[in-house]
């Protein structure tokens, strides 16, 4: 633990911003780093809690106290040492994590929780600064091969963990750089993906092929795959984009959040010019869809320079505590505001489009809704029930869609022969991550559907145990049973 009346002295203290008006100028990273003893405080914080729930919190079972208390010693090389134990990206985690392992924390019980995820992200930092974090290639080969299609975060970790254990990894990525939603759908004013490419070096020094611009089932064979590999692991993320079927859905200006955001990331990347990506600069942009990829439109759509930027959310909106129906230590469905919001937004809550209003050119040029509320019934599911009277026209030039994802799509499902849940993602259980196809397996969004990074990394890590035992008869790579942890 960290000192042992930290909680009581010190008050919860996070990275502060660069102010709104001045990061939204750019897309850089715009925390400020706290001082070092700033962050020695916040490890002090952690408390002697007996059970650290924290653990349960986490998907990938990360050491919390353990770092937390190196770092309040000041010891931060044996801190990125116990982080890096069970996390293979603590600096994607430490970003872009909503932090799961706070919830539960003990302290958050009655006071501000540990600010476990900026302890984390500081720990990678520091570990890279000091060039503490090099590249382990594995002592000894085996003559295994594996392909790793995917190279998001689930793909990554199974890539790495499998190359640890001595196989020859090659990883198949479809789009022109390495890192899947971690480069094209997350933007860079979240993490600038620098960050992406001083890891990829290191697993390329591992000993990890990369291949890009490399579609399996389109440029790629399957059947060449399985012929030329020992194990297939799938990590190819749940990326079929959830549509709006209503009148107008096919206007110019209704538009696919996931497109907008890649296409901004290849600008900002050099890859393309502003005048060809989906622009917001002087449009009224309205955002369907309250989660983190609608926050990340947002963000973008302000840098851009929109005229107005509106969020609309079908969900009624969540109470600021913690809901009587989600306790400690689970996560609880609450109201967030993220950094974009603060950026400027009108977020409306309750909330259906109905209608997309075009022009004679087949433009948008506004969308009609209805206020909705939710008809809770002991037993039943959730009905959804328009109020009468409350139609309204919006006008919009741009609407983007981020209203999730349905599942994997279906090209190496059907050309893999494999078989799919009743959600379309590929069926294979964390028992061993096997699909019904022998020595093809699936793990990340690709098999739980859309879900979070710690998840994919966790999922990555558990299924290349799994790939390694089926390749040698056992493994000694860390495996986690996650069977009761509270499901974020």
């Amino acid at each position: 633990m960290g000192k042992i009346t930290g909680f009581l002295e010190f008050e919860r203290q996070d990275e502060s911003y660069v102010a709104p008006k001045e990061r939204v100028k750019n897309y850089k990273e715009f925390t400020i780093p706290m001082q070092e003893q700033e962050l020695k405080d916040q490890g002090a914080r952690c408390m002697d809690c007996g059970i650290p729930f924290c653990h349960s919190g986490c998907p990938l079972g990360n050491l919390i106290p353990d770092f937390n208390d190196k770092v309040y010693q000041g010891k931060w090389k044996e801190a990125a040492e116990i982080l890096h134990k069970t996390n293979n990206f603590p600096e994607f985690t430490g970003r872009l994590c909503p932090a799961p392992c706070e919830e539960a924390c003990v302290l958050g019980i009655n006071e501000d929780p540990v600010s476990i995820e900026n302890i984390e992200k500081n720990i990678v930092e520091t570990a890279f600064e000091e060039g503490w974090i090099k590249a382990l290639p594995p002592k000894n080969r085996t003559n295994r091969t594996v392909a790793v299609i995917g190279s998001g975060p689930a793909g990554l970790a199974a890539a790495q963990q499998l190359n640890r254990a001595g196989h020859s990894v090659t990883v198949f990525e479809r789009d022109e750089k390495v890192g899947g939603l971690l480069r094209y759908g997350i933007p860079d004013f979240k993490m600038e993906k620098q960050v992406i490419d001083r890891r990829i070096k290191v697993l390329e020094e591992e000993g990890i092929t990369f291949k890009t611009n490399a579609h399996v089932g389109v440029n790629v064979d399957p059947q060449e795959l399985k012929a030329n590999f020992d194990a297939i692991v799938l990590c190819g993320g749940a990326t079929v984009r959830r549509s709006i079927p209503i009148p107008g859905a096919d206007l110019s200006g209704v538009t696919q959040a996931m497109d907008f955001l890649k296409m901004n990331n290849q600008y900002v990347d050099g890859l393309i010019d502003f005048e060809n990506i989906i622009s917001a600069k002087d449009k009224n942009v309205i955002v369907i869809g309250g989660g983190d990829t609608g926050s990340d439109c947002i963000g973008t759509s302000n840098r851009h320079g929109a005229k107005s930027v509106t969020n609309f959310e079908i969900l009624s909106k969540p109470t600021k505590g913690r809901p009587a129906h989600q306790p400690w230590p689970y996560w609880p469905m609450k109201l967030r505001t993220s950094s974009s919001h603060k950026e400027g937004v009108d977020r409306f809550f309750s909330i259906s489009t109905k209608e997309f209003l075009g022009d004679n050119q087949g433009n948008l040029k506004a969308l009609k809704t209805v206020e909705v509320e939710w008809l809770l019934k002991e037993g039943e599911r959730p009905q959804l029930r328009e109020i009468e009277g409350t139609e309204k026209e919006w006008a919009c030039d741009l609407v983007l869609l981020a209203l999730g994802f349905t599942g994997s799509e279906n090209t190496l499902v059907e050309q893999f022969g494999l078989e799919t849940d009743f959600r379309t993602n590929i069926q294979a259980s964390t028992k061993d991550y096997t699909t019904n196809v022998p020595g093809i397996f699936a793990a990340g969004d690709m098999r739980r559907g859309q879900s979070l990074i710690v998840w994919a990394i966790s999922e990555g890590r558990q299924a290349a145990h799994h790939v390694d035992a089926y390749l040698m008869g056992d493994s000694n790579l860390p495996l986690k049973d996650d069977s009761d942890l509270p499901r974020v």
